[in-house]
């Protein structure tokens, strides 16, 4: 063997060896630098999904709850009507100035009383609606603060170790 061909043997390892130490050094960087970035971030991103998740589960309960009062509220008015006119009938039958005061007292209570279980039933909407608009946020928050913004961190990231591996 010749010295030029030991000397391109040499030129050949070398440059293998230094590859090998190259790609070494970036999985050390990759291991020790940028995968608990990206492990962090996962994590952050699976405690937001699962607070989100909660947050929407009590939001359907405080809905179905919401539900159940609105429909009893109808049934409530829908019972005080009949009681109203049922009243009504048997003391119409009795006298007739009496049925007449007696059913204007019991149609005016019904009023009230439906008057009131329309602005209970609108307090409990006006509720869940802001539930709902809280909920609405909070999705938006989590949207803005994800997979964007960590792709622009890492973009960044590689930019800087390009600039430095060229400097």
């Amino acid at each position: 063997m010749s010295d030029s061909q030991l000397y391109f043997h040499i030129a050949i390892w070398s440059q293998i060896v230094s590859s090998i130490v190259f790609i070494g050094a970036l999985v050390f960087i990759w291991m020790r630098w940028v995968m608990p970035v990206f492990l962090a971030a996962q994590e952050r991103s699976n405690r937001q999904i699962a607070e989100a998740e909660r947050h929407r589960d009590e939001v359907k309960a405080a809905l179905e709850a919401l539900r159940e009062a609105i429909e009893s509220a109808s049934r409530d008015a829908k019972l005080i009507e009949e009681r109203a006119s049922e009243h009504a009938e048997r003391e119409r039958q009795s006298v007739l100035k009496e049925a007449t005061e007696a059913g204007e007292r019991v149609l005016a209570d019904a009023s009230r009383e439906l008057g009131r279980a329309r602005a209970a039933a609108r307090h409990r909407l006006r509720d869940e609606i802001l539930g709902r608009a809280l909920g609405f946020a909070r999705e938006d928050a989590v949207q803005r603060v994800g997979p964007e913004l960590d792709a622009r961190f890492l973009d960044r990231f590689t930019r800087s170790l390009e600039h430095s591996a060229r400097g």
